[in-house]
């Protein structure tokens, strides 16, 4: 598997988002991404792409040797501290954490250990002994199986409990998906590398554990001849309205303070996300983000009391109107770029949810109701990644669902 190098397992950007973020070379990006899956899921592939699953595990845990003296350690993100916290035993769990990531800590010391592993992995833990439950679910047609279930975070994952699967998942004491090794001669000086090689760790009857690369074990994820056609005449859409808004997307893309058009560009379309609804006609997002920008301005101008500080924010309310009426037909195809990325990233992640082995579910006052996998991270073989995730579908209940592993409860309201 090709490894994106980075300095830490940083936090990807969504497909659609990378017109914003990196203006016309990152649409290119995008699309070049989305020829590659519409290859990938047609069967004949030329390019090299990685594809991993996003399982929704929590917390992060950092194992294996120790770059510094060898011996094995257990911890979370917060081993990348200025001043890392590290735990080769029991005491250190004791002095470094509390509570329940304490306790979650002191069974990866325990089980984590007996791996043999030879080099630093960063997994997402799915379950340990306690929070794994006998489940018994009733499906939409009414019959009833007995299931092995748990939820890490916001998503409630199941196994038929009399299944060889379901009987491995039930004898072992913790379940951990790894998805990122790390290099490095001291721990602030480690590298990332995304992909974990876990075929040399040893099996052991105490841990389930895999890496997180996609698999098709069904073969139901492959497009017919007529839907890869009908995805690659979307993705020239995206081309086409691409090369419309070049000149404003290279302009934007390097504007860092909060009340530039560019960032209040992604803020707006990102809005529709929190607010659970879809992008509306292109014409009507375009010409919305206008009056988005006018009232987010015009906020910063009426919470100053200075005449000196409201003239400073009239003078960026006025600027910023004046670049998008100026811009206003490139508004409208950036508009439409990152509507058609979305619509063409919705086909490939129907796909690709299609070959899920595990059944996930969320749960609701009505009861769990299935629901598909967090998303996926594509990876080509120059390193560049994005994430594919229906953020309608997920981000939103990750804004909303309360972490058990944090508070010790659970509150999903989704």
């Amino acid at each position: 598997m090709d490894l994106l190098n980075e300095d830490k397992n940083t936090h990807l950007e969504h497909l659609e988002d990378d017109i914003i973020n990196n203006g016309y070379e990152g649409g290119q990006n995008a699309i070049n991404f989305l020829i590659s899956l519409n290859e990938m899921l047609s069967g004949h592939s030329t390019s090299k792409l990685n594809v991993t699953t996003k399982w929704d595990g929590a917390p992060a845990i950092v194992c294996g040797p120790s770059p510094e003296n060898g011996k094995f350690f257990v911890g979370t993100k917060s081993v990348f501290n200025k001043t890392p916290k590290v735990n080769y035993t029991i005491q250190d769990i004791k002095n470094n954490h509390d509570g329940p990531v304490a306790n979650i800590l002191r069974e990866c010391l325990q089980y984590l250990s007996g791996l043999g592993m030879k080099e630093i992995l960063q997994g997402d833990l799915m379950f340990t002994n306690s929070s794994k439950k006998k489940t018994a679910y009733k499906d939409p047609t009414g019959k009833q199986e007995a299931m092995i279930s748990f939820q890490p975070n916001t998503i409630v994952y199941m196994i038929p409990e009399n299944t060889p699967f379901g009987k491995k998942i039930s004898r072992s004491k913790l379940g951990i998906i790894f998805h990122t090794t790390y290099k490095g001669r001291t721990f602030d000086k480690l590298n990332a590398k995304f992909g974990a090689n876990v075929s040399k760790l040893r099996r052991t009857p105490n841990v389930w554990f895999d890496d997180a690369s996609y698999k098709d074990v069904s073969g139901n994820a492959l497009m017919t001849i007529g839907e890869s056609q009908q995805l690659q005449k979307t993705i020239n859409m995206a081309s086409g309205s691409l090369k419309k808004s070049k000149e404003l997307l290279n302009k934007i893309k390097t504007e860092k303070n909060t009340l530039s058009v560019g960032v209040q560009l992604k803020s707006y379309l990102n809005s529709f996300i929190r607010a659970a609804t879809d992008l509306p006609s292109t014409k009507e997002t375009a010409n919305k983000f206008r009056e988005f920008y006018k009232e987010r301005t015009q906020k910063e101008i009426d919470a100053v009391k200075r005449d000196v500080s409201k003239q400073k924010y009239q003078t960026i309310q006025d600027s910023g109107l004046k670049f998008i009426d100026d811009h206003n037909d490139s508004v409208y195809f950036a508009c439409a770029t990152y509507k058609t990325l979305q619509t063409a990233k919705g086909v490939i992640i129907s796909k690709l949810n299609k070959a899920k082995s595990i059944g996930t579910f969320k749960r609701t006052d009505k009861g769990l109701m299935a629901t598909n996998p967090e998303g996926y991270v594509a990876v080509d073989k120059k390193g560049k990644a994005v994430k594919l995730v229906d953020r309608l579908e997920f981000s939103i209940q990750n804004f909303t669902a309360a972490k058990n592993w944090e508070t010790g409860t659970r509150n999903v309201d989704i």
